[in-house]
Formats: structure tokens, C-alpha cells, sequence
């Protein structure tokens, strides 16, 4: 029996996740149908740009991301502590950006109107506000926001309905740096593994994408959370690596996979991995297996025990 999502995702323990959406059947409802020849392929351009939109209203930054034909992969950030930082203006126009919210939500942001609400009706919208603002940095609400979209569009398109995906999402707790770096590369690897990319720059609907285009004109790509490096001050603003060492380790996965010969430890790619501790394990073997031998929890200390058995 599955654990209750509330279970799985605990802001206590990190607030990195790896969140894996399935078509109903894991048929072709995202890409091109083997079997009928029909493409589905626009819709995985309304998956990423979905994604990206929300991160936007939420509190959650989207850290990598990979739509394939049949299943999307985003590994998300949840920032509580920026959540709990907006005012509660800021909180009702985020979320009145995704729902109508109440008649007395709409009452307040409308500055005529407001001041004819009463203390009770005031203290009924506060208590509204901070239901919001909880939501505004759940993942499962985000993962619902994406979700249901896509499903209704998609289900309008065809003209019929029933459920798009498979029950709930998948999630794994990302609880290091290390299990973050393995994750984010398996993420961003995924269609290259799946043989639809020769190279991670042409792998399309993907945050490695994204962020090789980006870096060919000296910038970080735009929606994404920022790789701040490992001795930024801000390193709960972004992600704790450096981004070109992050773009070499993802490089060189994704060449020794075309190529589909051995890995080893490249001089240029031995920091991050010494840093984050995935030289104590067999951190290719880590990559690959992220879905496959691992469960709901993925750390250095459950992989060197995993990998070892």
C-alpha cells in the first residue's frame, strides 16, 4: 500500500523532489503513437510551458526537467521560507492568477472595496490567505496544477474524457547534494538515453537544453532555478553547484552513452563529484539506476549501501 503523499513529501528532510508523471497505459499521449502514426509532440511543448508558468505563481523552482513521449520527469525546489516572505497581496495575486478564489479574496484586492469589509470579513480572509500561501509552496498542488491542465486540454482535444495519467505522481526525496547532482543528470539525460538526442543540447523539452542555450550567451537560463555554486551566500536561493561543471559532468555522461563505452573519473569532472561524495560510489551506476533501485528516498549513505548489495 502506498505511503500518504504527506509521508513522501516532508519539507523537514529536504526540499528537493523528483516527480515523475505516467500516461494512462504508458500509451503515446504526449509524443507520436508507434502503432496509429498519430504525433501528440505539441503537447509536450504544453507540459514544459506549464511547468515553467507555475514556477512562476508557486514558490517552487524547477530545478530540471525532461517531457517525454509518455512520461515527464521535473526534479522541484520547494522555498517555504520565500513563501512566507509575501505579503498577503502578494499571496492573493499569485493564487487568483490559477482560481477566482473567494468573493471576499476578491473583495480585498479590489483597494475601493476593501475598506468596506468588516474586522470578521477581514479575519475570515486572513485565515483564507495563509490556505494559500500553504498551497503556494506544496508540491503535490503544483503537481495538481500541471497535472489537471494538461489532462482537461488534452482530453478537449480528443474530444472524450477519462483520466490522462496514470494516479497520483511519483516522488523521491532527494535528501544530498549528491542524490540532487545524480538526479538532475538522470533527468536531463532521459531522452538521449531513450535514443531521441545524439547530444544533451538537442535534446528537445528539457532543462539541459534550456540551459546550454542560455550559456552560449554568458547567461543562466530564464524560469530555471540559478546554479549559484558551491560557496555562494545564497546558496538556499539556487542550486549549490557550478554550472559549468555541471554542463561538463551531463556533456560527458551523455557522449560515453552514445558511445556506449565505459566510464571513468575525467580530471574536469572529478570537483563536483569529490565534493558532493559521488566518488565513493560507482556514480555512474547511481545516475542510471535512479528509478530502478531506488524507492522514495535517494542519499549518499542509502546508495553506498544499495549499489554494494
Amino acid at each position: 500500500m502506498p505511503l500518504p503523499r504527506k509521508q513522501l513529501i516532508n519539507l523537514d528532510n529536504t526540499t528537493y523532489y523528483h516527480c515523475i508523471s505516467r500516461c494512462v497505459r504508458r500509451a503515446y499521449l504526449c509524443g507520436k503513437d508507434s502503432r496509429s502514426g498519430k504525433s501528440y509532440e505539441h503537447r509536450k511543448q504544453w507540459v514544459e510551458n506549464r511547468s515553467l508558468t507555475l514556477s512562476s505563481i508557486y514558490a517552487i523552482d524547477v530545478c530540471a526537467y525532461a517531457v517525454m513521449s509518455n512520461h515527464t520527469h521535473l526534479v522541484l525546489n520547494a522555498n517555504k521560507a520565500q513563501a512566507q516572505s509575501w505579503s498577503i497581496e502578494e499571496v492573493l495575486h499569485r493564487w487568483h492568477r490559477l482560481h477566482k478564489g473567494t468573493f471576499l479574496t476578491r473583495q480585498f484586492v479590489n483597494k475601493s472595496k476593501r475598506k468596506l469589509l468588516t474586522q470578521h470579513q477581514l479575519a475570515t480572509i486572513m485565515e483564507t490567505v495563509e490556505i494559500y500561501r500553504k498551497r503556494l509552496y506544496d508540491i503535490s498542488w503544483y503537481m495538481r496544477h500541471l497535472n489537471e491542465y494538461i489532462a482537461r486540454r488534452a482530453n478537449k482535444e480528443d474530444d472524450c474524457t477519462g483520466r490522462f495519467w496514470e494516479g497520483r505522481f511519483k516522488s523521491q526525496a532527494l535528501l544530498d547534494e549528491a542524490s540532487l547532482l545524480a538526479c538532475m543528470a538522470y533527468v536531463d539525460l532521459n531522452p538521449m538515453r531513450a535514443g531521441l538526442a545524439d547530444k544533451p543540447e538537442d535534446s528537445l523539452h528539457t532543462s539541459i537544453r534550456r540551459r546550454i542555450l542560455a550559456a552560449k550567451v554568458g547567461k543562466q537560463a530564464k524560469r530555471l532555478a540559478p546554479f549559484v555554486g558551491s560557496h555562494s551566500k545564497n546558496i538556499n536561493q539556487g542550486i549549490p553547484f557550478s554550472l559549468r561543471e555541471y554542463l561538463l559532468l551531463v556533456d560527458y555522461i551523455g557522449r560515453k552513452n552514445r558511445d556506449s563505452s565505459p566510464m571513468n573519473t575525467p580530471e574536469y569532472c572529478e570537483s563536483i563529484l569529490e565534493r558532493t561524495g559521488l566518488l565513493q560510489v560507482n556514480w555512474s551506476e547511481l545516475v542510471y539506476g535512479i528509478e530502478n533501485k531506488f524507492a522514495s528516498n535517494i542519499s549518499l549513505p542509502i546508495a553506498i549501501r544499495r549499489l554494494a548489495s
